[in-house]
């Protein structure tokens, strides 16, 4: 039989004390159906009783979730000390959430007990083992998140021990094995696990790693090898300080790296999509380098790479990216040979041949002389490639555009006024914005929707600035680099000016011309696969 192992999910807790972090009742709702779906054992929702909006989210999701893998859980702390369970109001705050399990963090480390609950050790270990026998007693499944463990088992492993003991005599199902400073090496963590375990045969542990040394993957994955049956960790390995262990990389280093079972098998799949989710309800950008999840996680970019990719998908990635959700993306730059654009260009959905290839590397490595940078602006490079064929955009031609920015009052706003030529008719559009590309962004959106209306389902998500000559001050060259979204993916486009206002007009109208090719090519999609699929006629 293969062996498995619980994921236990703390992104709504735990990883929200995140800096930057600051999630919705909704938002929370809408990530532990996320987590739901894609198949975790467990996860933990938050901590009844902190704030109004814990409480209400227990509440709520009492009625509003539906949930048909995961188990939520509600966090707490043990009694107070010199107190018990049944008077302790946060105690039964907890009590209150009503969820079928609980999770409670108790000190196993005697510096903590002595100097933070300034309370006897004696005392401490009877905290935890009364608060778990209380919620035994109300038939709750109660895990036991020994805060600090490690840090206390070097310092006093009997006392550690013992307080761990206490929680398992009182009717603990889970042992979870907290290193909470982040602190510790793997070589550490595969001793004490041991020793431990070894302590206390017949419970079941967990563990829980903060990421402070960079250790907080592999000290999960040495954790299980030892013996340890849950994994607690967070999506994209959010949360305080340096974060907790990353589950999008602890899912897959489990299952498909060592063969053990952590979420459905079929779900594996669903990780990188659920990862970016995730990150959008969260607000925060992706870092692309993630493993396994990130947009760069399969990009290749050397010429050598991807010339041995087009042969041999196997030969510069250690797994199949479709594995976990994701896929392999070849970014184009003066590294570049005609096998990288030449894929590049199929995976947009179109063919150059190796002349024309050949032509859009060396304009590649012309333009990157000059400041632009592919690699980064796969719309840009994609417009590049079109254009070597004798593609126009017929979107729109531009006739001028014209920006200024007053002072009004102590209240700063920028004014855009677009001319452009769309269907052969000639449009002025003038919009306001806080900043100069908001406002030309705006203003050439306004130009473009009677005729697109889909433009409005283009986002620009991301402006970036960068000076390439410091030295020449007002005179330098500036790249500028944008990201534009829409419902199905995200490209980035640019743009290279000594006049900031200049580069940016250039990459946010690539962005907005890329949005508006990719939609017209999903509705061509749409539309044969509808024709294929009735057999012509009128749709109903």
């Amino acid at each position: 039989m293969n062996r498995s192992v619980e994921i236990y999910d703390t992104t709504l807790r735990d990883g929200t004390q995140q800096e930057g972090i600051s999630l919705t009742v909704r938002d929370k709702l809408k990530i532990c159906a996320l987590l739901d779906d894609l198949g975790v054992s467990y996860v933990e929702g938050g901590w009844p009783g902190a704030n109004p909006k814990e409480d209400e989210f227990f509440e709520r999701a009492r009625t509003e979730l539906d949930l048909a893998t995961a188990t939520l859980v509600a966090f707490g702390a043990t009694r107070k000390a010199g107190t018990n369970p049944q008077d302790d109001p946060q105690v039964q705050k907890l009590v209150a959430a009503e969820t079928t399990t609980v999770c409670l963090v108790g000190k196993t480390w005697d510096y903590h007990v002595e100097h933070a609950l300034r309370t006897s050790l004696d005392e401490a270990v009877a905290m935890i083992g009364d608060t778990v026998a209380y919620f035994r007693s109300l038939d709750r499944e109660v895990f036991f998140d020994a805060e600090h463990f490690f840090d206390g088992y070097r310092t006093n492993p009997e006392f550690a021990v013992a307080a761990i003991q206490a929680a398992h005599d009182a009717g603990a199902a889970r042992l979870v094995l907290c290193d909470t400073n982040g602190g510790f090496l793997s070589h550490e963590v595969e001793r004490i696990v041991g020793e431990v375990t070894e302590a206390i045969p017949d419970a079941t542990f967990g563990c829980h790693f903060h990421n402070d040394s960079g250790m907080a993957v592999g000290n999960s994955l040495t954790a299980v090898q030892t013996g340890v049956y849950q994994v607690q960790g967070c999506i994209n390995g959010y949360g305080e300080r340096t974060g907790n262990a990353d589950l999008c990389s602890v899912i897959p280093n489990l299952s498909l790296k060592m063969g053990i079972e952590t979420i459905p098998a079929d779900r594996i799949g669903r990780l990188t999509s659920v990862s970016h989710h995730i990150a959008e309800v969260v607000n925060l950008t992706l870092d692309p380098h993630l493993p396994y999840v990130g947009a760069s996680a399969f990009t290749h970019k050397a010429g050598l790479h991807t010339s041995a990719l087009a042969r041999r998908p196997d030969a510069y990635e250690h797994l199949s990216p479709a594995e976990v959700g994701n896929a392999t993306r070849v970014v184009v730059s003066e590294l570049a040979g005609r096998s990288t654009v030449l894929a590049r260009a199929e995976a947009a959905g179109f063919s150059l041949t190796p002349e024309q290839a050949q032509a859009v590397v060396d304009e590649i490595k012309t333009r990157e002389h000059a400041g632009f940078l592919y690699e980064a602006a796969g719309g840009s490079f994609e417009l590049l490639a079109r254009e070597v064929t004798g593609w126009e955009q017929e979107f729109f031609d531009l006739e001028s555009y014209r920006v200024f920015v007053e002072n009004r009052g102590g209240e700063v706003i920028a004014e855009a006024t677009v001319k452009v030529v769309v269907g052969g008719e000639r449009i002025v559009s003038t919009r306001e914005g806080d900043g100069p590309v908001a406002a030309m962004d705006g203003a050439l959106r306004s130009a473009l929707r009677g005729a697109f209306p889909q433009v409005d389902r283009i986002k620009l998500t991301d402006y970036r600035v960068r000076d390439l000559d410091s030295s020449d001050g007002t005179n330098a060259r500036v790249r500028v680099l944008t990201e534009h979204s829409d419902v199905e993916s995200t490209w980035g486009s640019v743009g290279v000016h000594t006049n900031v206002i200049d580069a940016s007009w250039t990459a946010v109208a690539d962005g907005l011309v890329i949005g508006l090719l990719r939609e017209q090519t999903r509705l061509a999609r749409t539309t044969e696969s509808w024709i294929v699929g009735t057999g012509g006629g009128t749709p109903r």
